[in-house]
């Protein structure tokens, strides 16, 4: 269920743009890309489970060992199937301004990148500057045409899909208890998910929004 304490107007406006970011149509020289993150506790089995065998399911101790956390950057082009979601020990600036290298790498020819995105204190050009200096961090931040999610709406952040699938479908119920095997794991599921260009269909609009907030006008725009 969506929670949203404060409709003010920078919501309204915040929230219009990524919709209507959302259902223009896709561009190669602007591609769209939505980016979350996500912790993760790491933990370990005491004891081995055993497998499944006729007549017998297979069991996991409840006992495990906790063996600290790292992260997940979830990180999917919607419109084109492509999926750049990877682990990481952390958040901080560094780790965040990888992910936004990772993303220019595979979009070489494009003018510029949408990129949606909350409003962390990690998310800026003054983060790409404190990691790469002055050139070359205004450089990469140059490349992003930066769309945030207001606050409290990560529900309109696609990226919160991709970290949906990604918990269901490669961390599941399993117990992962170092950084290499989330690594790995979620490196194969980015595999799996790319070779069938799984794309994301958004269907919820502006005139939804409006009708749904019951809004009347809204004065807002998306720029490339």
């Amino acid at each position: 269920m969506w929670c949203v304490p404060k409709l003010d107007d920078e919501y309204v406006a915040r929230m219009e743009d990524v919709l209507k970011l959302y259902s223009a149509p896709s561009r190669s020289a602007f591609p769209l890309v939505c980016l979350d993150e996500r912790p993760v506790q790491l933990h370990d089995d005491v004891r081995a489970p055993t497998s499944a065998s006729p007549g017998r399911p297979a069991r996991r101790d409840s006992e495990y060992k906790r063996r600290g956390t790292a992260n997940v950057f979830a990180i999917v082009a919607p419109h084109l199937g492509l999926h750049l979601t990877y682990a990481t020990k952390n958040r901080k600036s560094p780790s965040y301004v990888r992910a936004l290298k990772r993303i220019a790498k595979a979009f070489p020819k494009a003018k510029r990148i949408h990129l949606v995105q909350d409003n962390l204190s990690s998310h800026s050009e003054a983060a790409c500057i404190r990691t790469l200096g002055e050139t070359e961090g205004r450089a990469l931040w140059a490349r992003f045409i930066v769309h945030f999610t207001p606050k409290h709406g990560s529900w309109l952040n696609i990226a919160e899909t991709e970290i949906s699938m990604w918990s269901r479908e490669c961390l599941g119920r399993r117990r992962l208890g170092n950084l290499n095997v989330l690594r790995s794991e979620t490196h194969s599921w980015n595999r799996r998910v790319n070779l069938s260009k799984r794309r994301i269909l958004w269907k919820f609009n502006v005139e939804d929004a409006r009708r749904k907030f019951k809004l009347r006008v809204v004065n807002s725009s998306t720029k490339d």
